[in-house]
């Protein structure tokens, strides 16, 4: 075996970035996008999953459908079907209508370093 070996990757030990880190919620650290697995404060290591099923956040405006790629708006802490300028973060695992309010859906995350720039 490799000795340079660190750790699988599936969660891997992050410092929260301003404002903190809070359990369940997507986070976006420069290019990483992952789910924190606890709620620390800023400047605090945490453990944060690369990969897996989650349910988030969705934008309530916003019909998304099953199996399309979802983008994380980092301002609202929330997915959407949005691809300009925000990172794509993981493919929808069911279908969610425009509703008003709080709605979530589950994603499936993607490791991906692409994000989305406006041309």
């Amino acid at each position: 075996m490799a000795t340079n070996f660190v750790q699988p990757g599936t969660t891997v030990t992050m410092v929260a970035p301003s404002g903190g880190a809070t359990a369940g919620v997507g986070i976006l650290i420069g290019q990483l996008f992952g789910v924190a697995l606890e709620t620390v404060i800023e400047g605090a290591n945490f453990e944060m999953a690369m990969e897996g099923v989650f349910t988030l956040a969705k934008k309530d405006e916003t019909a998304i459908t099953a199996g399309a790629p979802v983008y994380w708006n980092d301002t609202a802490k929330e997915v959407d079907d949005v691809s300009t300028a925000q990172k794509e973060v993981g493919i929808a695992l069911e279908a969610k209508a425009v509703t008003a309010g709080l709605v979530t859906i589950k994603v499936l995350l993607i490791r991906s370093t692409r994000t989305s720039v406006a041309t």
